[in-house]
């Protein structure tokens, strides 16, 4: 009894009061991948709009922010990112970081009813195994909060965020589908990063700790990289290779740390239905990184994405 007010004061910090059978993560997590579609398809018809951009240069952040779609799309990803946050404080990070890839499902929809675009029968069958998958690890996984990560982690993360920048600048050289795949790779890889990052630092004790907790600042950096690298993926090819190679890349590292390092928990008697969901949502992910279409990839998006998403070509928006 003496452990309960430290427990609800954490969970008041956040303004979640998970229990071991139901989590408000679970609603958290729904909301995500929401804010994640939306947050794709807003993103990608700023980043088909806008000058290519062929280093890895930063004023590529900034000639986007000059967009309201991006500005509107990077709000949604933010909302997102926030209520990942959320979820990552008791639901394993193997199950969130594959819901991110649900996402894409999302993002496909809205194309698909609003930009008008068309997806081959392999792209359709990749997203209702992507579907398939997630429901898998959905009844497999178990809430359960995060062990601290420690020195070690930290300086890795740090480490990570080094190699991962060296790596985008020679990266930012390639072009087309190659380009898309190899950059929305490495954005994936960041955002594993960051991730990794916000599931222990998500069970701060108080704001104090928050703002102290050198995992918030790694977190940032992983975030400003990771999304700098997207924003240059989805100006090389089509959207769902760029979030697709995204996803796979930011699901596997993430989930891994997750069961070795941080405590992550799966049910009893359903490992198998847990390996297989993940199986086949990474497989499905990497799929569509092979088989999806450019939609308005930068050789036709001034002739295409005007018509689809609105009037007029030279508003900035």
């Amino acid at each position: 009894m003496t452990r309960l007010p430290d427990v609800l004061t954490r969970r008041r910090f956040f303004g979640v009061y998970p229990s071991p059978v139901m989590s408000a993560g679970w609603l958290f997590l729904a909301a995500m991948i929401a804010a994640y579609g939306v947050a794709n398809l807003l993103q990608s018809v700023a980043a088909a709009r806008t000058d290519l951009h062929p280093g890895f240069d930063l004023r590529l952040l900034l000639s986007l922010g000059k967009r309201k779609t991006y500005l509107v799309g990077l709000f949604c990803q933010f909302a997102g990112f926030s209520l990942a946050f959320l979820a990552r404080r008791d639901l394993p990070l193997f199950l969130v970081q594959a819901a991110v890839a649900a996402g894409l499902g999302v993002t496909t929809l809205l194309g698909v009813l609003v930009l008008k675009w068309r997806l081959p029968k392999a792209e359709v069958a990749l997203l209702a195994a992507l579907s398939c998958g997630l429901a898998g690890l959905v009844l497999a996984a178990q809430p359960h909060p995060s062990r601290p990560l420690g020195l070690a982690g930290v300086v890795g993360l740090a480490i990570a965020l080094l190699v991962i920048a060296v790596v985008g600048f020679f990266a930012a050289r390639l072009h087309g589908s190659h380009g898309s795949v190899a950059l929305g790779s490495l954005a994936g890889v960041a955002f594993s990063a960051a991730a990794v990052a916000s599931r222990p630092l998500a069970g701060a004790d108080s704001i104090h700790q928050f703002v102290t907790d050198p995992l918030l600042y790694l977190l940032i950096a992983h975030s400003v990289v990771g999304q700098l690298l997207l924003g240059m993926a989805m100006q090389r090819g089509s959207t769902t290779s760029a979030v697709a190679a995204m996803d796979a890349a930011a699901a596997v590292p993430a989930a891994a740390v997750g069961l070795l390092l941080l405590g992550d928990e799966i049910q009893p008697g359903r490992e198998w239905l847990a390996a297989a969901g993940f199986l086949v949502t990474l497989l499905a992910v990497i799929g569509l990184s092979f088989y999806a279409e450019p939609q308005h990839g930068h050789a036709h998006s001034r002739a295409r994405v005007p018509v689809a998403a609105g009037r007029g070509s030279h508003r900035s928006d």
